[in-house]
């Protein structure tokens, strides 16, 4: 583009600078109609038509002055015919091929301004831009709503040019508007890292807000197991010598039905859940047995739990039995209920992929407990059920210049 000549006077400036945008190489690439209008007359076109141009138009409306500034500019990219009726590119600066190199020299001469006010105009920047170096193209960026984003990419004529430009002192604000003003590889390369950044960020947020759906589907379906199962726990603690599982599941047969037992064995405590009352169950094996509940001849303490004594204790159950359940699965999904519970093991019909086998247990869906819906002349199950519990847990834009 033209830069100022003093023998110019400012109207043939601009109109030097816009035709020549026109022709220059990071328009005439891309401008379809004046490709057209270049086929026509050995690249000439004629200035009648060049005044239809909107910019060159709202400039002038006078052929002279187009062809005093094209005569005037010191670029050389432009010549007027003899009869001073059109206008071409200079054969002997051809447009260069779009290739790598190109591209390359493009980005070394490029830089990226940013902190215009919205409301700028490009004849603003071009003027807040004179005696700051050759300039071949002003990229001002735009949203989707076409409207001016306040940065801009400008190319000048050399990459010594735009070096020169960056080191400048008087490039660091405009109308009082700080600017951020990088060279375009500089500016290319802050993108890059944001984008990585917004990107892990992104992934990161989309992770937390997933395993926070899930934590509070599993609260609120802990909540409503906890609601559905009160009075069912009875807790019991004693000198448990030599008992079993097994053996609370024979204390209550016929009293109350065992939906989980959390013990192990040689502890001296744990816990019964019960699928029903757990104090009716408890009164009706009390009343069998002479008024004292005992198991095995050892004394032990009875206490039915309620309020929040009873959810702490029902989560522990809870956990307990999915523990279980994940053990199993790791083993190849042997018995329904797992480790600590009572339901069939292994060589019940059902364990072997009857319609019980898929049965879901607590994972933040619907939970149910394993029921011992087997038959009460089945220890033999039951006891190879509670075996395999002690196992080990398995591992587990277009360009332009004012158009």
């Amino acid at each position: 583009m033209a830069e100022n000549q003093a023998e110019m006077t400012p109207l043939e400036m601009k109109v030097a600078r816009q035709i020549e945008y026109y022709f220059g190489d990071h328009n005439l690439p891309r401008d379809k109609f004046l490709k057209e209008q270049l086929q026509l007359d050995d690249g000439w076109v004629a200035l009648e038509t060049m005044l239809k141009f909107n910019r060159l138009k709202a400039l002038t409306g006078e052929e002279s002055v187009i062809v005093s500034a094209v005569q005037k500019s010191k670029t050389g990219l432009l010549e007027i015919s003899k009869d001073e009726t059109k206008v071409r590119r200079c054969p002997d600066k051809p447009l260069p091929e779009q290739n790598e190199e190109y591209k390359d020299a493009l980005k070394n001469k490029s830089v990226y301004i940013k902190g215009f006010p919205l409301e700028t105009t490009l004849d603003e920047i071009q003027e807040w831009l004179n005696g700051k170096g050759t300039i071949e193209n002003i990229q001002m960026r735009r949203n989707m709503q076409r409207e001016f984003k306040g940065s801009v990419f400008i190319c000048f004529n050399t990459e010594e040019a735009s070096k020169q430009f960056l080191e400048r002192e008087d490039i660091k604000s405009f109308k009082e508007n700080e600017l951020l003003v990088l060279a375009r590889e500089a500016y290319q390369t802050k993108k890059a890292e944001e984008r990585k950044n917004s990107k892990a960020e992104t992934k990161a947020k989309a992770k937390h807000d997933k395993e926070q759906k899930q934590k509070n589907a599993e609260e609120k379906e802990m909540g409503a197991l906890l609601d559905e199962n009160t009075g069912c726990l009875l807790r019991f603690s004693g000198e448990l010598k030599d008992v079993s599982r097994e053996d609370f599941h024979e204390l209550f047969r016929g009293h109350g039905k065992i939906k989980w037992v959390d013990f192990t064995r040689g502890a001296k405590e744990g816990t019964l859940l019960f699928d029903g009352n757990a104090k009716e169950a408890f009164d009706k094996a009390k009343e069998a047995n002479g008024g004292e509940l005992k198991i095995k001849e050892n004394s032990v303490e009875w206490q039915v739990l309620e309020g929040e004594e009873e959810r702490e204790e029902m989560k522990k159950v809870i956990e307990a039995q999915q523990e279980s359940l994940n053990r199993n699965k790791g083993r190849g999904g042997r018995g329904r209920g797992g480790g600590r519970g009572g339901g069939r093991g292994r060589g019940g019909r059902r364990g072997r992929g009857g319609r019980d086998q898929g049965r879901t247990q607590y994972r933040g869906k619907k939970t149910k407990f394993d029921s011992d819906d087997d038959d009460d002349d089945e220890p033999a199950a039951l006891k190879r059920e509670l075996e395999d519990a002690d196992g080990p847990a398995a591992k587990v834009a277009k360009t332009e210049n004012g158009s």
